[in-house]
């Protein structure tokens, strides 16, 4: 098998973006929980790529159960991997309940080691916070704790081990809590998203991530899925737009919206006052932190992603020579000679490389996914990892989430190739003109 050091050091610095075949577009689906009946106080929130824990009514008490276990999790059609979660997914499902509600969690353990599950920010009593060894035993395997506490707030929240955390994070366990207020939305909101963000460290043609990494990642996940598996935002012309962002990775994350400028409205907190909305267009989700954004939706098709350009990508390489301007020609046959399959590739720039993987021109290891493989309307759209869209349309019916397709934009308003040879004359330049290749 290939080592990472070994596969970085004899391919150029584009290789690991040409690796086995194209990603389909389609996201895997996940479980679904059943359809919740029209007298809920509350809209559900859609989970990217997941699904919401249905609950039993038990006395007065919603009661939910969670099984922590191993599971075998795809990030992008050619990529799978043996990954720990809970009820089948990573991450978790969302679990949903109402300010003031009674809940009980019952957390089976089928892991091969202990664990506990802390409520990221909930209040509840000391003994409930799910610390092991500080607020409760842990969770052995084969065990089942139950959690029970009354909902004191509402909010965007999380769960999470606080047992060997270092792993069992770096593996996928961790999840959505959402916490609807009790007295409504003071302004409705029509749909209502979530996801977590989320770095694996997956090894070329390796099959479980490595929790021994600091910050040489090379996945990066919007619910532990890679663009383009990532279900796109969709929504109606009109529409208020909730997006509740959580962070349990080990980066920050600038998150940028094309096309709109939304407001900042909520946290972990709650729901802000509106008095202290602000305008963005970039809001960084800090480690451990949830931001909720919410807009008015506006036709067309738009980019939504983390602006640290390498978390735009699948399979990022580190260390790697440097070739942008280099002239390697004859290198590919001298090096063919010892290596099989070498390609010399990235002298004018790295886009190059996923019309390479589209045409099979250079594999590489496997269960390993290219760094960009995403094509759009007008060609490759030359991203990955957290990266999706929001799909705004005049004629999506309400409560629609089915992916529309690409927009039809209206005539005259998409950049296009222009005739430049009637301009009078070259545009004015500053600083020094050097040629295309020049030292």
């Amino acid at each position: 098998m290939t080592s990472r050091r070994e596969f970085i050091g004899y391919t150029s610095a584009g290789a690991l973006a040409t690796v086995l075949g194209p990603v389909s577009a389609n996201a895997q689906d996940a479980p679904r929980a059943p359809a919740r009946s029209s007298n809920e106080p509350y809209l559900p929130t859609r989970t990217l790529n997941g699904w919401t824990l249905p609950y039993k009514m038990k006395d007065g008490v919603k009661e939910f159960h969670l099984v922590a276990e191993e599971i075998e999790h795809e990030f992008a059609p050619g990529s799978r991997a043996k990954c720990w979660g809970y009820n089948g997914t990573t991450p978790g499902p969302t679990i949903e309940a109402v300010e003031g509600d009674r809940i009980r969690i019952l957390v089976t353990n089928n892991l091969p080691e202990h664990t506990t599950i802390h409520w990221h920010g909930l209040l509840l009593p000391s003994g409930m916070d799910g610390v092991g060894g500080l607020n409760q035993p842990h969770i052995q395997p084969g065990e089942t704790f139950a959690y029970e506490y009354t909902l004191q707030q509402h909010g965007s929240h999380m769960y999470h081990p606080h047992a060997d955390e270092m792993v069992q994070l770096a593996v996928g366990m961790m999840g959505m809590f959402i916490i609807h207020p009790k007295n409504g939305e003071e302004v409705p909101i029509d749909r209502d998203y979530c996801f977590v963000l989320h770095n694996w460290a997956m090894h070329p043609g390796t099959y479980r991530p490595d929790p021994a990494i600091m910050q040489d990642f090379d996945l990066w996940t919007m619910n532990s899925k890679v663009f383009p598996a990532i279900d796109p935002l969709v929504a109606r012309t009109g529409e208020r737009v909730r997006v509740r962002m959580a962070n349990l990775s080990m980066w920050n994350h600038p998150m940028h919206m094309h096309g709109v400028q939304f407001q900042v409205t909520g946290s972990d907190g709650g729901r802000w006052p509106q008095t202290l909305w602000r305008p963005e267009v970039t809001e960084i989700v800090g480690v451990g932190q949830i931001r909720d954004i919410e807009f008015i939706a506006i036709p067309g098709d738009w980019a939504f992603h983390c602006h640290m350009a390498h978390h735009t990508m699948n399979a990022m390489g580190h260390e790697i020579p440097n070739p942008l301007g280099v002239d390697q020609s004859g290198v590919d046959e001298e090096i063919r000679k010892m290596l099989p399959g070498y390609q010399a590739m990235g002298r004018d720039g790295m886009a190059e490389h996923q019309d390479h993987l589209a045409m099979g021109h250079h594999p590489g290891p496997e269960n390993t996914l290219p760094m960009v493989s995403g094509v759009g309307p007008y060609g490759n759209i030359e991203m990955g990892g957290m990266f999706t869209t929001v799909k705004v349309r005049d004629d999506i019916a309400p409560g629609d989430y089915s992916d529309p397709g690409w927009y039809q934009a209206p005539k005259g308003t998409v950049a296009a190739q222009v005739d430049d040879s009637g301009l009078d004359s070259p545009p004015r330049r500053g600083g020094a003109i050097h040629s295309k290749h020049s030292k």
